[in-house]
This record gives C-alpha cells, structure tokens and sequence, in this order.
C-alpha cells in the first residue's frame, strides 16, 4: 500500500451540486446545525468538528515496530498489533479531529445512550472513547487493548481519576475474559484504510456475539464504501511512468507491481469526474464475518469532458442510534482524516464525455494468508466516442 510523500490533508468544502445516488440523510454538526447531504456525502463535510479546532495538524503514523521480550517467531498480525504500541500512530489518530470529535460529540450529545449501561470498548488504545463514555456517565467501562500501549492506558485512567469507572484489558478481544457476562454497548474505532485494510471489524462482532445483550447497541452500527473516478495525470505520471526511465535505466518490469499497490492519499476534489457510486453498506448490529467479502456492480457517470486515470474508494461512517443521525466521510469533498482517500490507478488512460459511463464491478476479499490485508479485483468497461475499453484489474492492499 503506497502514499504519497507530500500532500496536504487540508479539503475545503464545496455546496457544488452532485448527483449521486441513495436517500437524503442529514447529519448533525458541532454547532446543533443540520448539513444535509446525500448518502455519498462527497459534498460538505458531515462531521461534528469545533471551529477552534481546524488547524490541528495530522502527521504521517510512526508504525516503527516494538519487539516483545525478543521474540522472533511472530505473525504478521503480531506486527500488526505491536504497530499500535507507539504513541505516534494514536498520536495521529486523536489529532484527527473529524474522528475524535465525532465520537465525543456521539457519546456526549447522546448521554441517554451511555447513563448507567455497561460498555466494552473493543481496541481502546490510548483509552480516549472509554474516558468519554466514563463522563456520559456509564455505569463501568472495559477498555479491551491488546497492544502495550494497554499500559499507557492504565495509568492515563488513574492519572484522571476514573479508576472506578474504567478498567483496561490487556490481551485480545478473543482470548479475554470480561468480568462482567453482558454488556450494554460496545463502542470501536475499527475502520481501516479503505475501510476494510487491518481493520478489526471481525474482532467486533466476535464481541458482538459473545457479550452484546439483545437490545445492545454497537456504535457505531453503519459503514459504506464508495466509488467514484478521477483525472489525475501529474501523479500518475510521477508515481507509474518514472519506471520507464531512471537515470537512464529502463525499469519498466516494476510498474506492474506498483499498479497493483492502491496508493492513500488526499484526493483534490477538481480531481472528481464522475458521479459516485455506493458499493457495500454494512449493518455492524446485523453483519457476520463474511459479509464483508463482496462483489458489487458500479455506474461512474461522467460529469465533464475529462481523461480517467484511477478510480478513489472512500468509506462514510455513521451513528444511526443518536437523537439525530450522526458520522462522518472520508470523501474527497469532506475534510480530511488519516484515512484519506485510496486511488486504484488504471492501466489504460480513458477518454471520457459527459454522460458516457464506465460500467463494472468490484470484488473484495481478505487475503487468504492474512485477513488484514484485503485483495481487490476491478472489471470496468467504457464504449464511448473517443474510448473503448474493456478490462480487469487487479489490487492488492499490504
């Protein structure tokens, strides 16, 4: 999985219109207005985010890996894990302030949600959405953590004094045991590049299933994957045709690797040509595992008279048990996050009209040697009047 070396991950919004698909949904923003925008959310950002806060900065994630007490046999889900014991990745993550503040303004503006109820926080991290929910008033929170940074969380818990509300886990979802048989709501950050990249969605609904009462509540309860298109000469020629010459050197054989690796990056909404289209919405209450494997059908119908180098998947989050709809996007016409947007440069550069469409289907599965990678295959077709096309692709997210 590529990203570019430099990029801002500051988006302006725009009140353009967009024809995109699905129902109307709305939601609620930091100062009790309404944005309306439709389900793709590729308009203005939908996210609860303090004004005061809009000049934080959001660094690249320290991923630098911790070894634990010199052991040489891990899996790559160990180094996945151990990734999360530097504060730098949860750094990153708290200074994104479209995703830290929506899940404060969730719990804080929904406290009927929170008061009284027992929580489980499913990969607690620095232990922020438990001390939230510790002062909406839970009853008890377990915050499940099971990289070291568990204990950080410990003494971060003690350090403000809510020690009798908040008691960190150390270890994974699937091999700890509660103190408690049933809990009342379970709350996680689990969401991943593309959505799906080492996300520990599956790790949710195992908790789910083994300790959510019936009438439980999982926040937040809905995620959707789009897809839409876009021209994006300048890098592509930087990042895929710098292979033809390096310093005189043909190296033309490594291009088709780095096709096949969807680069993270921020999207420029000038970039969008197409409409947007809605691949997968998942029910997390509902889900099982294998739901998130799928293959789903696309339209991209173009906007402008343009050239299409890639398409851009973005994912949008959202908080259906609250007074009012909450969530947020990480679409090109929101403002940014750390998950950015992932381009999936194409092969061939089409040629596309207004109104003409490229037409095709996505297929994602994990992949079979790690579950937290994700492997993806694009079919796409254009027939157009300057462009004819039909091909497959293939992606791999590592």
């Amino acid at each position: 999985m590529g990203r570019r070396k430099s990029t801002s991950t500051t988006q302006t919004s725009t009140n353009s219109s967009n024809k995109f698909e699905g129902a109307n949904i709305r939601f609620q923003d930091a100062d009790d207005k309404e944005i309306a925008s439709n389900s793709s959310n590729l308009d203005d950002s939908i996210v609860a985010v303090d004004k005061a806060s809009e000049d934080v900065s959001m660094g690249e994630p320290d991923v630098s890996f911790f070894g634990c007490d010199g052991e040489d046999d891990k899996t790559s889900a160990d180094y996945y894990f151990d990734s999360y014991s530097h504060f730098g990745i949860h750094e990153e993550m708290l200074k994104d302030v479209v995703r830290t503040k929506t899940y404060q303004n969730v719990i804080y503006r929904n406290k009927f949600l929170f008061q009284n109820k027992v929580v489980l926080d499913v990969g607690a991290g620095t232990g922020i959405l438990s001390l939230f929910c510790a002062k909406a008033g839970a009853a008890h929170v377990y915050a499940v953590e099971c990289s070291h940074m568990a204990d950080m969380a410990k003494q971060i818990v003690e350090t403000n004094g809510l020690s009798d509300v908040v008691t960190v886990l150390k270890g994974k979802i699937e091999e700890i045991e509660l103190p408690v048989a049933k809990v009342d709501i379970i709350i996680s950050e689990w969401m991943g590049y593309f959505l799906l990249f080492e996300n520990m969605l599956n790790t949710v609904l195992y908790a789910r299933d083994k300790w959510l009462v019936d009438d439980g509540v999982v926040l937040p309860d809905e995620a959707s994957l789009y897809l839409t298109a876009i021209e994006d000469a300048e890098y592509k020629d930087d990042k895929i045709e710098f292979w033809n010459n390096v310093y005189g050197f043909d190296m033309s054989c490594i291009k088709k690797q780095a096709m096949m690796e969807p680069l993270v990056d921020t999207v420029d909404q000038k970039q969008i040509v197409t409409n947007c289209h809605l691949l997968k919405t998942m029910d997390i209450s509902k889900m099982v595992p294998g739901d998130a494997s799928f293959t789903a059908p696309f339209k991209l119908i173009a906007e402008r008279d343009d050239y299409i180098h890639a398409f851009v998947a973005y994912f949008d989050v959202s908080f259906t048990k609250c007074h009012k709809l909450m969530g947020f996007s990480t679409g090109p016409r929101s403002r940014a996050t750390h998950w950015k947007q992932t381009v999936l440069y194409l092969e061939d550069v089409l040629t596309i009209c207004e109104g003409e469409a490229i037409i095709g289907s996505m297929t994602v599965a994990p992949n079979k040697k790690n579950p937290r990678d994700v492997d993806i295959m694009v079919k796409y077709s254009l027939s157009g009047r300057r462009c004819v096309v039909s091909r497959v692709q293939f992606y791999k997210m590592r």
